[in-house]
């Protein structure tokens, strides 16, 4: 209930101030289990993809957001439990897969679930090394997956920024892709690695971002600590792309051409950015 009212209140307003825009919005099934395995720029992504589409999605989120202190952590918490977040330890393993859980009964419930393979935001915009928890969550509910590329929230919500900034965002769906051939192998980690690899290179290709075969969040504790020669992470590249294939000739999607007509059509108006 809370969450329709969310969409139902909240919606236009967030429609107005950011001419949110989207691609694709048809390949999510009207009925049935899938997975949304979307690429991470901001915190405003678990807003924005649930506004843009017809049918409820909850995400997982960090377990920070149900343990901050005050009024503010107070608010955080009961906000991110009303739209039916699901805390995750990102520490990942074993710490991991009670949220994984949840999503796996919700997966077999018939319902959408949202997860962001990357594990955490992008700390500068290019798209990093996925986790394979998506990959055996689709392997034990059967459900397809479907990438979603995020475009421009990065830039509205920059690492750092608390108030968006107000930025056109779109959202990028792109075809399901299905992994039954690989049923019954979800203990196999080449196998897991192979499906990450492959939804990872959808991400790339739907979103134009760059890749960088290192995980995110090690990327960004070396960044925090300054100690990237001493640690070993390097923040460029390895690959071209996700299991070292080259890399698809895209580019960041732009609005669809009858919305950028209609944005034409306003330009004596100063836009906001």
């Amino acid at each position: 209930m809370f969450y329709r009212m969310l969409k139902i209140f909240l919606g236009p307003i967030l429609k107005v101030l950011y001419r949110p825009w989207i691609k694709g919005a048809e390949k999510i099934p009207g009925t049935g289990p899938a997975i949304l395995a979307s690429n991470h720029l901001a915190v405003i992504d678990s807003f924005f993809l649930p506004l843009m589409i017809d049918r409820e999605v909850v995400f997982v989120g960090k377990a920070d957001y149900f343990t901050g202190k005050g009024l503010k952590g107070a608010f955080v918490k009961w906000f991110m439990t009303q739209v039916g977040t699901i805390p995750i330890d990102r520490s990942g393993g074993k710490k991991s897969q009670a949220a994984l859980q949840k999503g796996l009964a919700r997966l077999q419930s018939g319902e959408l679930f949202g997860i962001y393979p990357e594990g955490t935001r992008s700390p500068d915009g290019r798209l990093y090394r996925g986790k394979t928890g998506v990959a055996r969550l689709s392997l034990r509910s059967g459900a397809p997956v479907i990438p979603v590329a995020m475009i421009g929230t990065n830039i509205a919500q920059p690492i750092g920024t608390r108030i968006p900034r107000l930025h056109r965002i779109g959202v990028v769906i792109g075809d399901p892709l299905d992994f039954s051939r690989y049923q019954g192998m979800e203990d196999d980690r080449y196998v897991l690695r192979a499906i990450t690899d492959e939804i990872m290179y959808s991400l790339m290709s739907l979103s134009g971002q760059e890749y960088v075969d290192l995980y995110a969040a090690d990327v960004k504790r070396a960044l925090a600590s300054k100690k990237d020669d001493e640690d070993g992470v390097a923040t460029e590249p390895k690959v071209e792309a996700p299991g070292g294939r080259q890399a698809p000739q895209t580019e960041v999607p732009e609005p669809p051409e009858d919305d950028a007509s209609q944005e034409g059509k306003s330009d004596s108006a100063p836009s906001v950015q």
